[in-house]
């Protein structure tokens, strides 16, 4: 059982990793930690001067995909991807550099879980995070992919750039064994304001997620490039931030996520770096796992960590607030399955549930030397209605929680939603019973959360 294992498997070693009983594991699994969106030199500047443009070395980050690996691991990441953004022609850059400098990153970090992948150039939208599973076909996948279906990839700009384009990218991906993984990144930057929306939209997400619902598998709930104070997430319009450092359609309460999730959708959240320039070194951003992590429950291996990843087994969490986490469902008087993020429950209509959380804080220090305290834990319960999700939030502090050394354990018990729904869970650093904007000067470090993916209800008659 999953409650057991995390006893066991919290984290390999490194500087969240966790000490616990030893306790043999049934399958394996145990929470990794991990980044889906680094660039590096391969995320080429543009000579436009020449026809077709020359690709320039190192135009948007200096770093090699081997240094971005070490880092990684040292800040305690068992998985990566190299995520180096497009432009025209770029395909070639792919197949002929950013490929072969994966596989010397692979020699020199053996340790590291490394996928091949991009940051896409969506038709119709912004950007993505591309995922592709590790295999003999892996470069010419990515190639074949960027070549054909990237918005970037054309000479003449915007000749690639309809929703049309976008749908028949997704259904070329999913043709492709083992499928791929995508992630739409930092949706919200382009919003004007608050539930005004840019280049991404709410309907956009879910006319990509029906067209292929096993690939484009969710979005970064916080995006990267939380260095800057002056423009968290360069999230850059003062009138659309992002919110305790997640971006406004994960944050909301029953904002885009929730509705999403109330529709039945499968759509996970995660955290990434975006890293392109350490703030060390004039940038802003942090390294791969210095501020940014996304967990997953899986075998450390990379089948198993794109299973988790597309089944939602996953949490988002900055600045090493927790480093393990499980969410639990199930009926209040203890009979019948238990589930756990990414499982659907069936639970019977009139019925009482059980939820119960568990986190577990590190017991090391982070990046920055804190060792941040927890100041409250959400469980948050999402149903569908007329209009919009209903939702239902409960708020624990220290005077709530149990402590057991570094696990916190709360515990709800509520009715099961008549119409079916789900339940999710967050928690903060801060006294913010709902995460603020960030405003210019706000030190990410002080500001920490972490989002936990749902576990959905479905019910059945009694």
């Amino acid at each position: 059982m999953r409650e057991l294992i995390l006893l066991a498997a919290l984290l390999a070693a490194g500087p969240a990793s966790a000490a616990v009983p030893s306790i043999a594991p049934d399958d394996g699994r145990q929470w990794l930690a991990g980044d889906h969106h680094v660039h590096s030199e391969w995320s080429v500047d543009w000579d436009r001067s020449t026809t077709p443009p020359t690709p320039i070395r190192g135009g948007d980050s200096s770093y090699t995909r081997s240094r971005n690996a070490m880092q990684a691991q040292a800040f305690g990441l068992r998985w990566v991807v190299h995520t180096d953004h497009g432009g025209p022609g770029h395909s070639a850059v792919t197949r002929d550099q950013a490929y072969p400098a994966l596989l010397q990153a692979r020699a020199d970090v053996p340790g590291l879980i490394q996928f091949n992948g991009m940051e896409f150039d969506v038709p119709a939208g912004e950007h993505a995070s591309l995922i592709i599973a590790p295999g003999p076909d892996e470069r010419d996948q990515l190639v074949t992919v960027e070549r054909e279906f990237s918005r970037g990839e054309p000479l003449v700009d915007g000749s690639r750039d309809t929703e049309q384009d976008m749908l028949a990218a997704l259904s070329h991906l999913g043709t492709l064994s083992p499928l791929p993984l995508m992630l739409i990144n930092h949706p919200s930057r382009t919003a004007t304001g608050v539930g005004q929306w840019g280049e991404v939209t709410p309907q956009e997400l879910r006319s990509w997620h029906d067209a292929a619902p096993q690939v484009l598998v969710g979005m970064e709930g916080a995006p990267g490039h939380q260095a800057t104070r002056d423009e968290r997430g360069l999230y850059r319009n003062g009138a659309a931030p992002t919110f305790g450092g997640f971006d406004q359609m994960t944050a909301t309460v029953g904002g885009v996520w929730d509705q999403m999730l109330a529709e039945g959708r499968r759509f996970w959240v995660t955290a990434s770096s975006d890293s392109h320039v350490n703030q060390r070194d004039g940038g802003s951003d942090f390294d791969p796992g210095e501020y940014s992590k996304t967990y997953v429950w899986a075998r450390p291996v990379a089948d198993d960590v794109l299973d988790g990843l597309r089944g939602g087994r996953t949490f988002a969490v900055t600045g090493d607030l927790i480093d393990a986490l499980d969410l639990q469902v199930q009926a209040d008087d203890g009979s019948g399955p238990v589930g756990r993020m990414g499982d659907t429950l069936p639970m019977k209509r009139g019925a009482r549930m059980r939820v119960q959380l568990r986190v577990h804080q590190p017991t090391v220090a982070n990046a920055v030397g804190q060792r941040p305290a927890l100041q409250h834990l959400q469980l948050i319960v999402g149903s569908p209605g007329d209009g919009g999700p209903q939702m239902l939030t409960r708020r624990f502090t220290a005077a709530d929680w149990q402590r057991d050394g570094q696990w916190y354990s709360v515990t709800w018990t509520l009715p099961v939603p008549a119409n079916g729904g789900f339940v999710r869970a967050r928690g903060s650093n801060t006294a913010e019973p709902t995460p603020l904007a960030d405003l210019k000067g706000e030190d990410p470090w002080q500001d920490l959360w972490f989002y936990a993916n749902p576990v959905f209800i479905d019910t059945v008659p009694r």
